[in-house]
């Protein structure tokens, strides 16, 4: 009999149920005792929803309070020497992640925040030090798993393995090689390996997401020896499971671990499948990652099951299905999707749908289908044919101008230096401009009004006064402020990527599609489900009104093609690439329009060009070849004296270095404050040729950073670059601050900026 599992499952609820509990813990409002309730409810709910969907194993310790990686660090002592002070383990948790907030004390830095691989979650990367001391310490995910037991869950305990723990680590002073730490670290393994087999555990899922990357062999021989020695330690079962790509080149090395079992992503994967399933020994468990855990279409469910029969043949009760990785990374259920039309609701499937999906295919395997699970796959069938005929999906307009694009179209008329002399004249901004990324606070009273706009308790007219009352007084504050470039602070956007979605043709929005990104911070990624079109201008209105309020230039804030494309659910029927092109095509026209209507500055973000890059380095040049030709697209039909602007965050640059700098963009702004200004070592050693802001200080941190630190920062900065190439401005935008330690924050920006310019006047 074949077997069905789940790999993990969202954290955040349905309707976002952890976030708000979070933060209200956060703000004070909300004892620690209700926090721990909200999420033994949301445990419990997850758990039950699994096995109403018939899986055989359920994943356990796939709850976090704010990151799986963190709360693994805290689990095995990996807490920096600025948070060791804190007694309440819940409470140095927070202040690891946040800095200082009033939950948290003290004002010491977060851990550094990078990308999942290429997924749009964020991970704080733990610090790891040369004479790193790894203890045991109370584990959240032996708490769960007794939680679990006691309500008779059919447990699978889940965590990441050690050679991705160390890969993902950074080295906190002086670099050395990872690997030393690696016996101390195996040691703290086996103690808790040993508490789960205590237990009963009889499967453990250990997740070794690297696996999908170029390692290095020294890795590979360690990730050999560490599971020979985890698998002689442990008195049950290792499932050792790889994601987000391909391992059948690393299959001879895997097959030396000894695990039980191997769990392979057969979505990203799909080619290697059958070689996996042959090289894969046939008395070990082969988990088959079938279903999307990463993309919200239904299955075709006809299909997979012809895929799966020969296999099922093969490997008889070895074979495991699931998910092809956490679906962490998914919305919780699309049956509470009122919003949407029946036709294209029909065609989705959130996490809970993931799931009987996997237990429907499971069920068909053993020969005992039921009457739900047979017009499961009779409605896949009608899906399939729907949407490969369907009007809304296809717009030959659409295809023919994508058709037209000329290698013209990618390119500004003159090089940047003359661009820049022209722009240096046109705008007469000051050494050292000071701006901000975009978005300012989105108050309570903005997120009301947005409520009753769209419940329709508001009417056009009076949602459209309250919203340039609101950028009358971003603009007035920003004067006040002395900042040179301003923006209108994006108060009618619920989201950089989502009131695009909004608005184009082609693409659709959610109404409960939550998705966390980091923390509490949660997204609705788009639906892209057909050709794309911008119908109408989307933001001229606004950046128009707010230029009509000072002399100081206004920035139009877009989001570009790249970011656009990989922070939204793609369709899979025609290639990435080429919706990038048609995204590149509807933001060019809106350049266009910004342009016409005298808006000097034009920023384009693109935070997600670096998480879309492929995984493996032999995929990679064809992605940044495409990604920066969508930008260019995009970006390059202004003429000299418009100055583009983009915005990246959160990423390492080093192996996308080349690319960014062709992209062109005559300003690039970049988070180099919560990185210590490592960041810039990229730029610095490629020798950026165009201007660049410096993130100098950390927004999604409450602190408040003081005058000295950030000029220091700049003192630092113009060693290396030249002075008119050096903006200053956060590292990201100020959407989910408050007004007060905004202006606090930005007040201290403003002045350090001033207090570097000083001397330079003088001579």
């Amino acid at each position: 009999m074949a077997l069905s599992h789940n790999l993990g499952f969202p954290r955040v609820g349905a309707k976002r149920e952890l976030k708000r509990a979070l933060e209200a813990y956060w703000r004070g409002e909300q004892s620690k005792q209700t926090l721990e309730q909200t999420g033994s409810q949301l445990r419990q709910l997850q758990w039950q929803w699994q096995q109403q969907a018939g899986l055989d194993l359920v994943p356990v310790g796939d709850f976090a309070w704010y990151d799986h990686i963190a709360q693994l660090s805290q689990t095995f002592g990996v807490v920096p020497s600025r948070h060791q002070h804190h007694d309440d383990q819940l409470t140095q948790l927070f202040a690891m992640a946040r800095g200082a907030s009033a939950c948290c004390g003290g004002n010491a830095d977060a851990l550094e925040m990078t990308k999942w691989f290429d997924t749009n979650y964020h991970y704080l990367v733990p610090e790891l030090d040369q004479q790193q001391v790894f203890q045991l310490a109370e584990s959240p995910l032996l708490a769960q798993v007794d939680e679990a037991q006691s309500q008779g869950v059919p447990v699978k305990p889940v965590l990441v393995g050690p050679i991705s723990f160390l890969w993902l680590s950074k080295c906190a002073n002086n670099e050395f090689d990872k690997l030393t730490l690696l016996p101390a670290l195996l040691k703290v393994y086996q103690q808790l390996l040993t508490q789960l087999a205590q237990r009963g555990c009889d499967w453990i899922q250990i997740d070794e997401p690297v696996l999908s990357l170029d390692l290095p062999s020294e890795w590979l021989a360690a990730l050999v020896s560490s599971y020979q020695a985890l698998t002689e330690h442990y008195a049950g079962r290792i499932l050792l499971a790889n994601y987000f790509g391909k391992v059948a080149d690393k299959l001879e090395w895997l097959g030396q671990t000894q695990v039980a079992g191997l769990h392979i992503d057969a979505v990203r994967g799909a080619d290697e499948l059958r070689a996996v399933a042959i090289g894969w020994p046939a008395e070990r468990v082969l988990s088959v990652g079938i279903i999307d855990g990463r993309n919200v279409w239904r299955a075709d469910l006809s299909r997979l099951l012809a895929q799966l029969k020969p296999l099922h043949e093969q490997r008889g009760d070895n074979l495991w299905l699931a998910p092809s990785c956490s679906l962490l990374h998914v919305p919780v259920d699309c049956d509470v999707e009122t919003s949407l039309d029946d036709e294209l609701r029909g065609w989705l499937a959130f996490a809970r749908q993931k799931l009987s999906e996997v237990a429907a295919l499971t069920r068909a395997l053993n020969g005992c289908q039921s009457f739900t699970d047979r017009a499961l796959f009779t409605d896949s069938d009608q899906v399939q044919h729907q949407r490969s005929v369907s009007s809304r999906v296809i717009d030959l307009s659409v295809r023919q101008r994508t058709h037209s694009v000329l290698p013209e179209h990618l390119q500004r008329r003159s090089q940047f230096s003359a661009r820049q002399a022209q722009q240096a004249d046109s705008l007469g901004l000051p050494t050292l401009p000071t701006t901000t990324i975009g978005s300012f606070p989105q108050t309570a009273s903005i997120r009301k009004q947005r409520a009753a706009f769209k419940a329709g308790e508001l009417s056009q007219h009076d949602y459209d006064l309250f919203i340039e009352s609101e950028i009358t007084d971003v603009v007035r504050r920003q004067q006040a402020l002395d900042l040179d470039v301003l923006v209108h602070g994006e108060p009618e956007r619920n989201d950089m990527v989502e009131y695009f979605g909004e608005q184009l043709k082609g693409v659709a929005v959610t109404q409960f599609g939550w998705v966390q990104s980091y923390g509490s911070r949660c997204v609705k990624p788009p639906l892209i489900y057909g050709d794309v079109s911008r119908p109408d201008a989307m933001t001229v209105r606004w950046s128009s009104y707010a230029q009509s309020l000072t002399d100081k230039p206004v920035k139009g804030m877009l989001t570009g093609p790249v970011t656009l494309l990989n922070w939204s659910f793609v369709r899979s029927d025609i290639a990435r690439s080429d919706v990038a092109q048609q995204l590149a095509l509807a933001v060019r026209d809106e350049v266009s329009d910004l342009e016409h209507a005298g808006i000097q500055i034009i920023q384009i973000d693109e935070p997600a060009l670096r998480e879309g890059l492929p995984l493996t380095n032999a995929d990679r040049d064809a992605y940044l070849q495409w990604a920066v030709d969508a930008f260019c697209l995009s970006a390059n039909g202004v003429a000299d004296t418009t100055q583009i602007h983009t915005h990246m965050c959160y990423c390492e640059f080093d192996d996308v270095i080349e690319a960014i700098a062709k992209l062109d963009a005559d300003v690039i702004s970049i988070e180099a404050s919560r990185s210590s200004m490592t960041l810039l070592d990229s730029f610095t050693e490629f020798k950026y040729p165009n201007a660049i802001g410096l993130g100098l200080y950390d927004i999604h941190s409450p602190n408040v950073p003081d005058v000295e630190t950030m000029a220091d920062h700049l003192n630092t900065a113009k060693q290396t670059f030249p002075l008119e190439q050096i903006w200053v401005n956060p590292d990201c935008g100020l959407k989910t601050r408050d007004w007060p330690e905004t202006e606090a924050a930005l007040a201290n920006m403003v002045a350090a900026a001033k207090a570097v310019r000083q001397p330079l006047a003088t001579r």
